[in-house]
């Protein structure tokens, strides 16, 4: 058999590998914008959900009840969804359903104050994150239509 006849009668397989990498890329780059989101409240104090996530995450092993409250605890499971999704071999659609929502949570209720208070930091560092979410469900969704 050819090589060109083999790469004809595997291109599926190949297809199948870009699409799943595809996957992987979307699921990375939400995980990416969500670190992204910006905070301001009161007395010029400000922080991005990264330096949050830090400090979370460094109390976590000191005083670990002091950062249990759904909007720090969701999120970060959120995160550790779609990174598991990012080592299996083709990512599983429930779990990266569930890690968007764990971190929609935030960055959702995070724009929701953003057009309240009309504070465009905060309104600008919460889009990525939605459109790069929206953009991934629909890619998803078409994809598994076309299959």
């Amino acid at each position: 058999m050819e090589l060109n006849e083999y790469f004809k009668q595997n291109k599926p397989i190949k297809v199948y590998l870009q699409i799943d990498m595809k996957y992987k890329v979307l699921n990375f780059l939400i995980i990416l914008t969500s670190m992204f989101g910006y905070l301001e409240w009161s007395g010029n104090n400000h922080i991005f959900l990264y330096e949050a996530e830090a400090e979370i995450l460094s109390k976590l092993f000191i005083n670990p009840i002091s950062v249990f409250h759904p909007l720090t605890i969701l999120p970060i499971i959120g995160q550790l969804f779609l990174l598991i999704t990012l080592f299996q071999k083709k990512p599983n659609k429930i779990i990266y359903l569930i890690g968007i929502s764990g971190l929609g949570l935030l960055l959702g209720f995070m724009f929701i104050v953003g057009l309240l208070t009309l504070n465009f930091k905060i309104i600008a560092s919460t889009v990525p994150f939605i459109s790069m979410s929206i953009y991934t469900i629909m890619y998803h969704k078409k994809e598994n239509q076309q299959r």
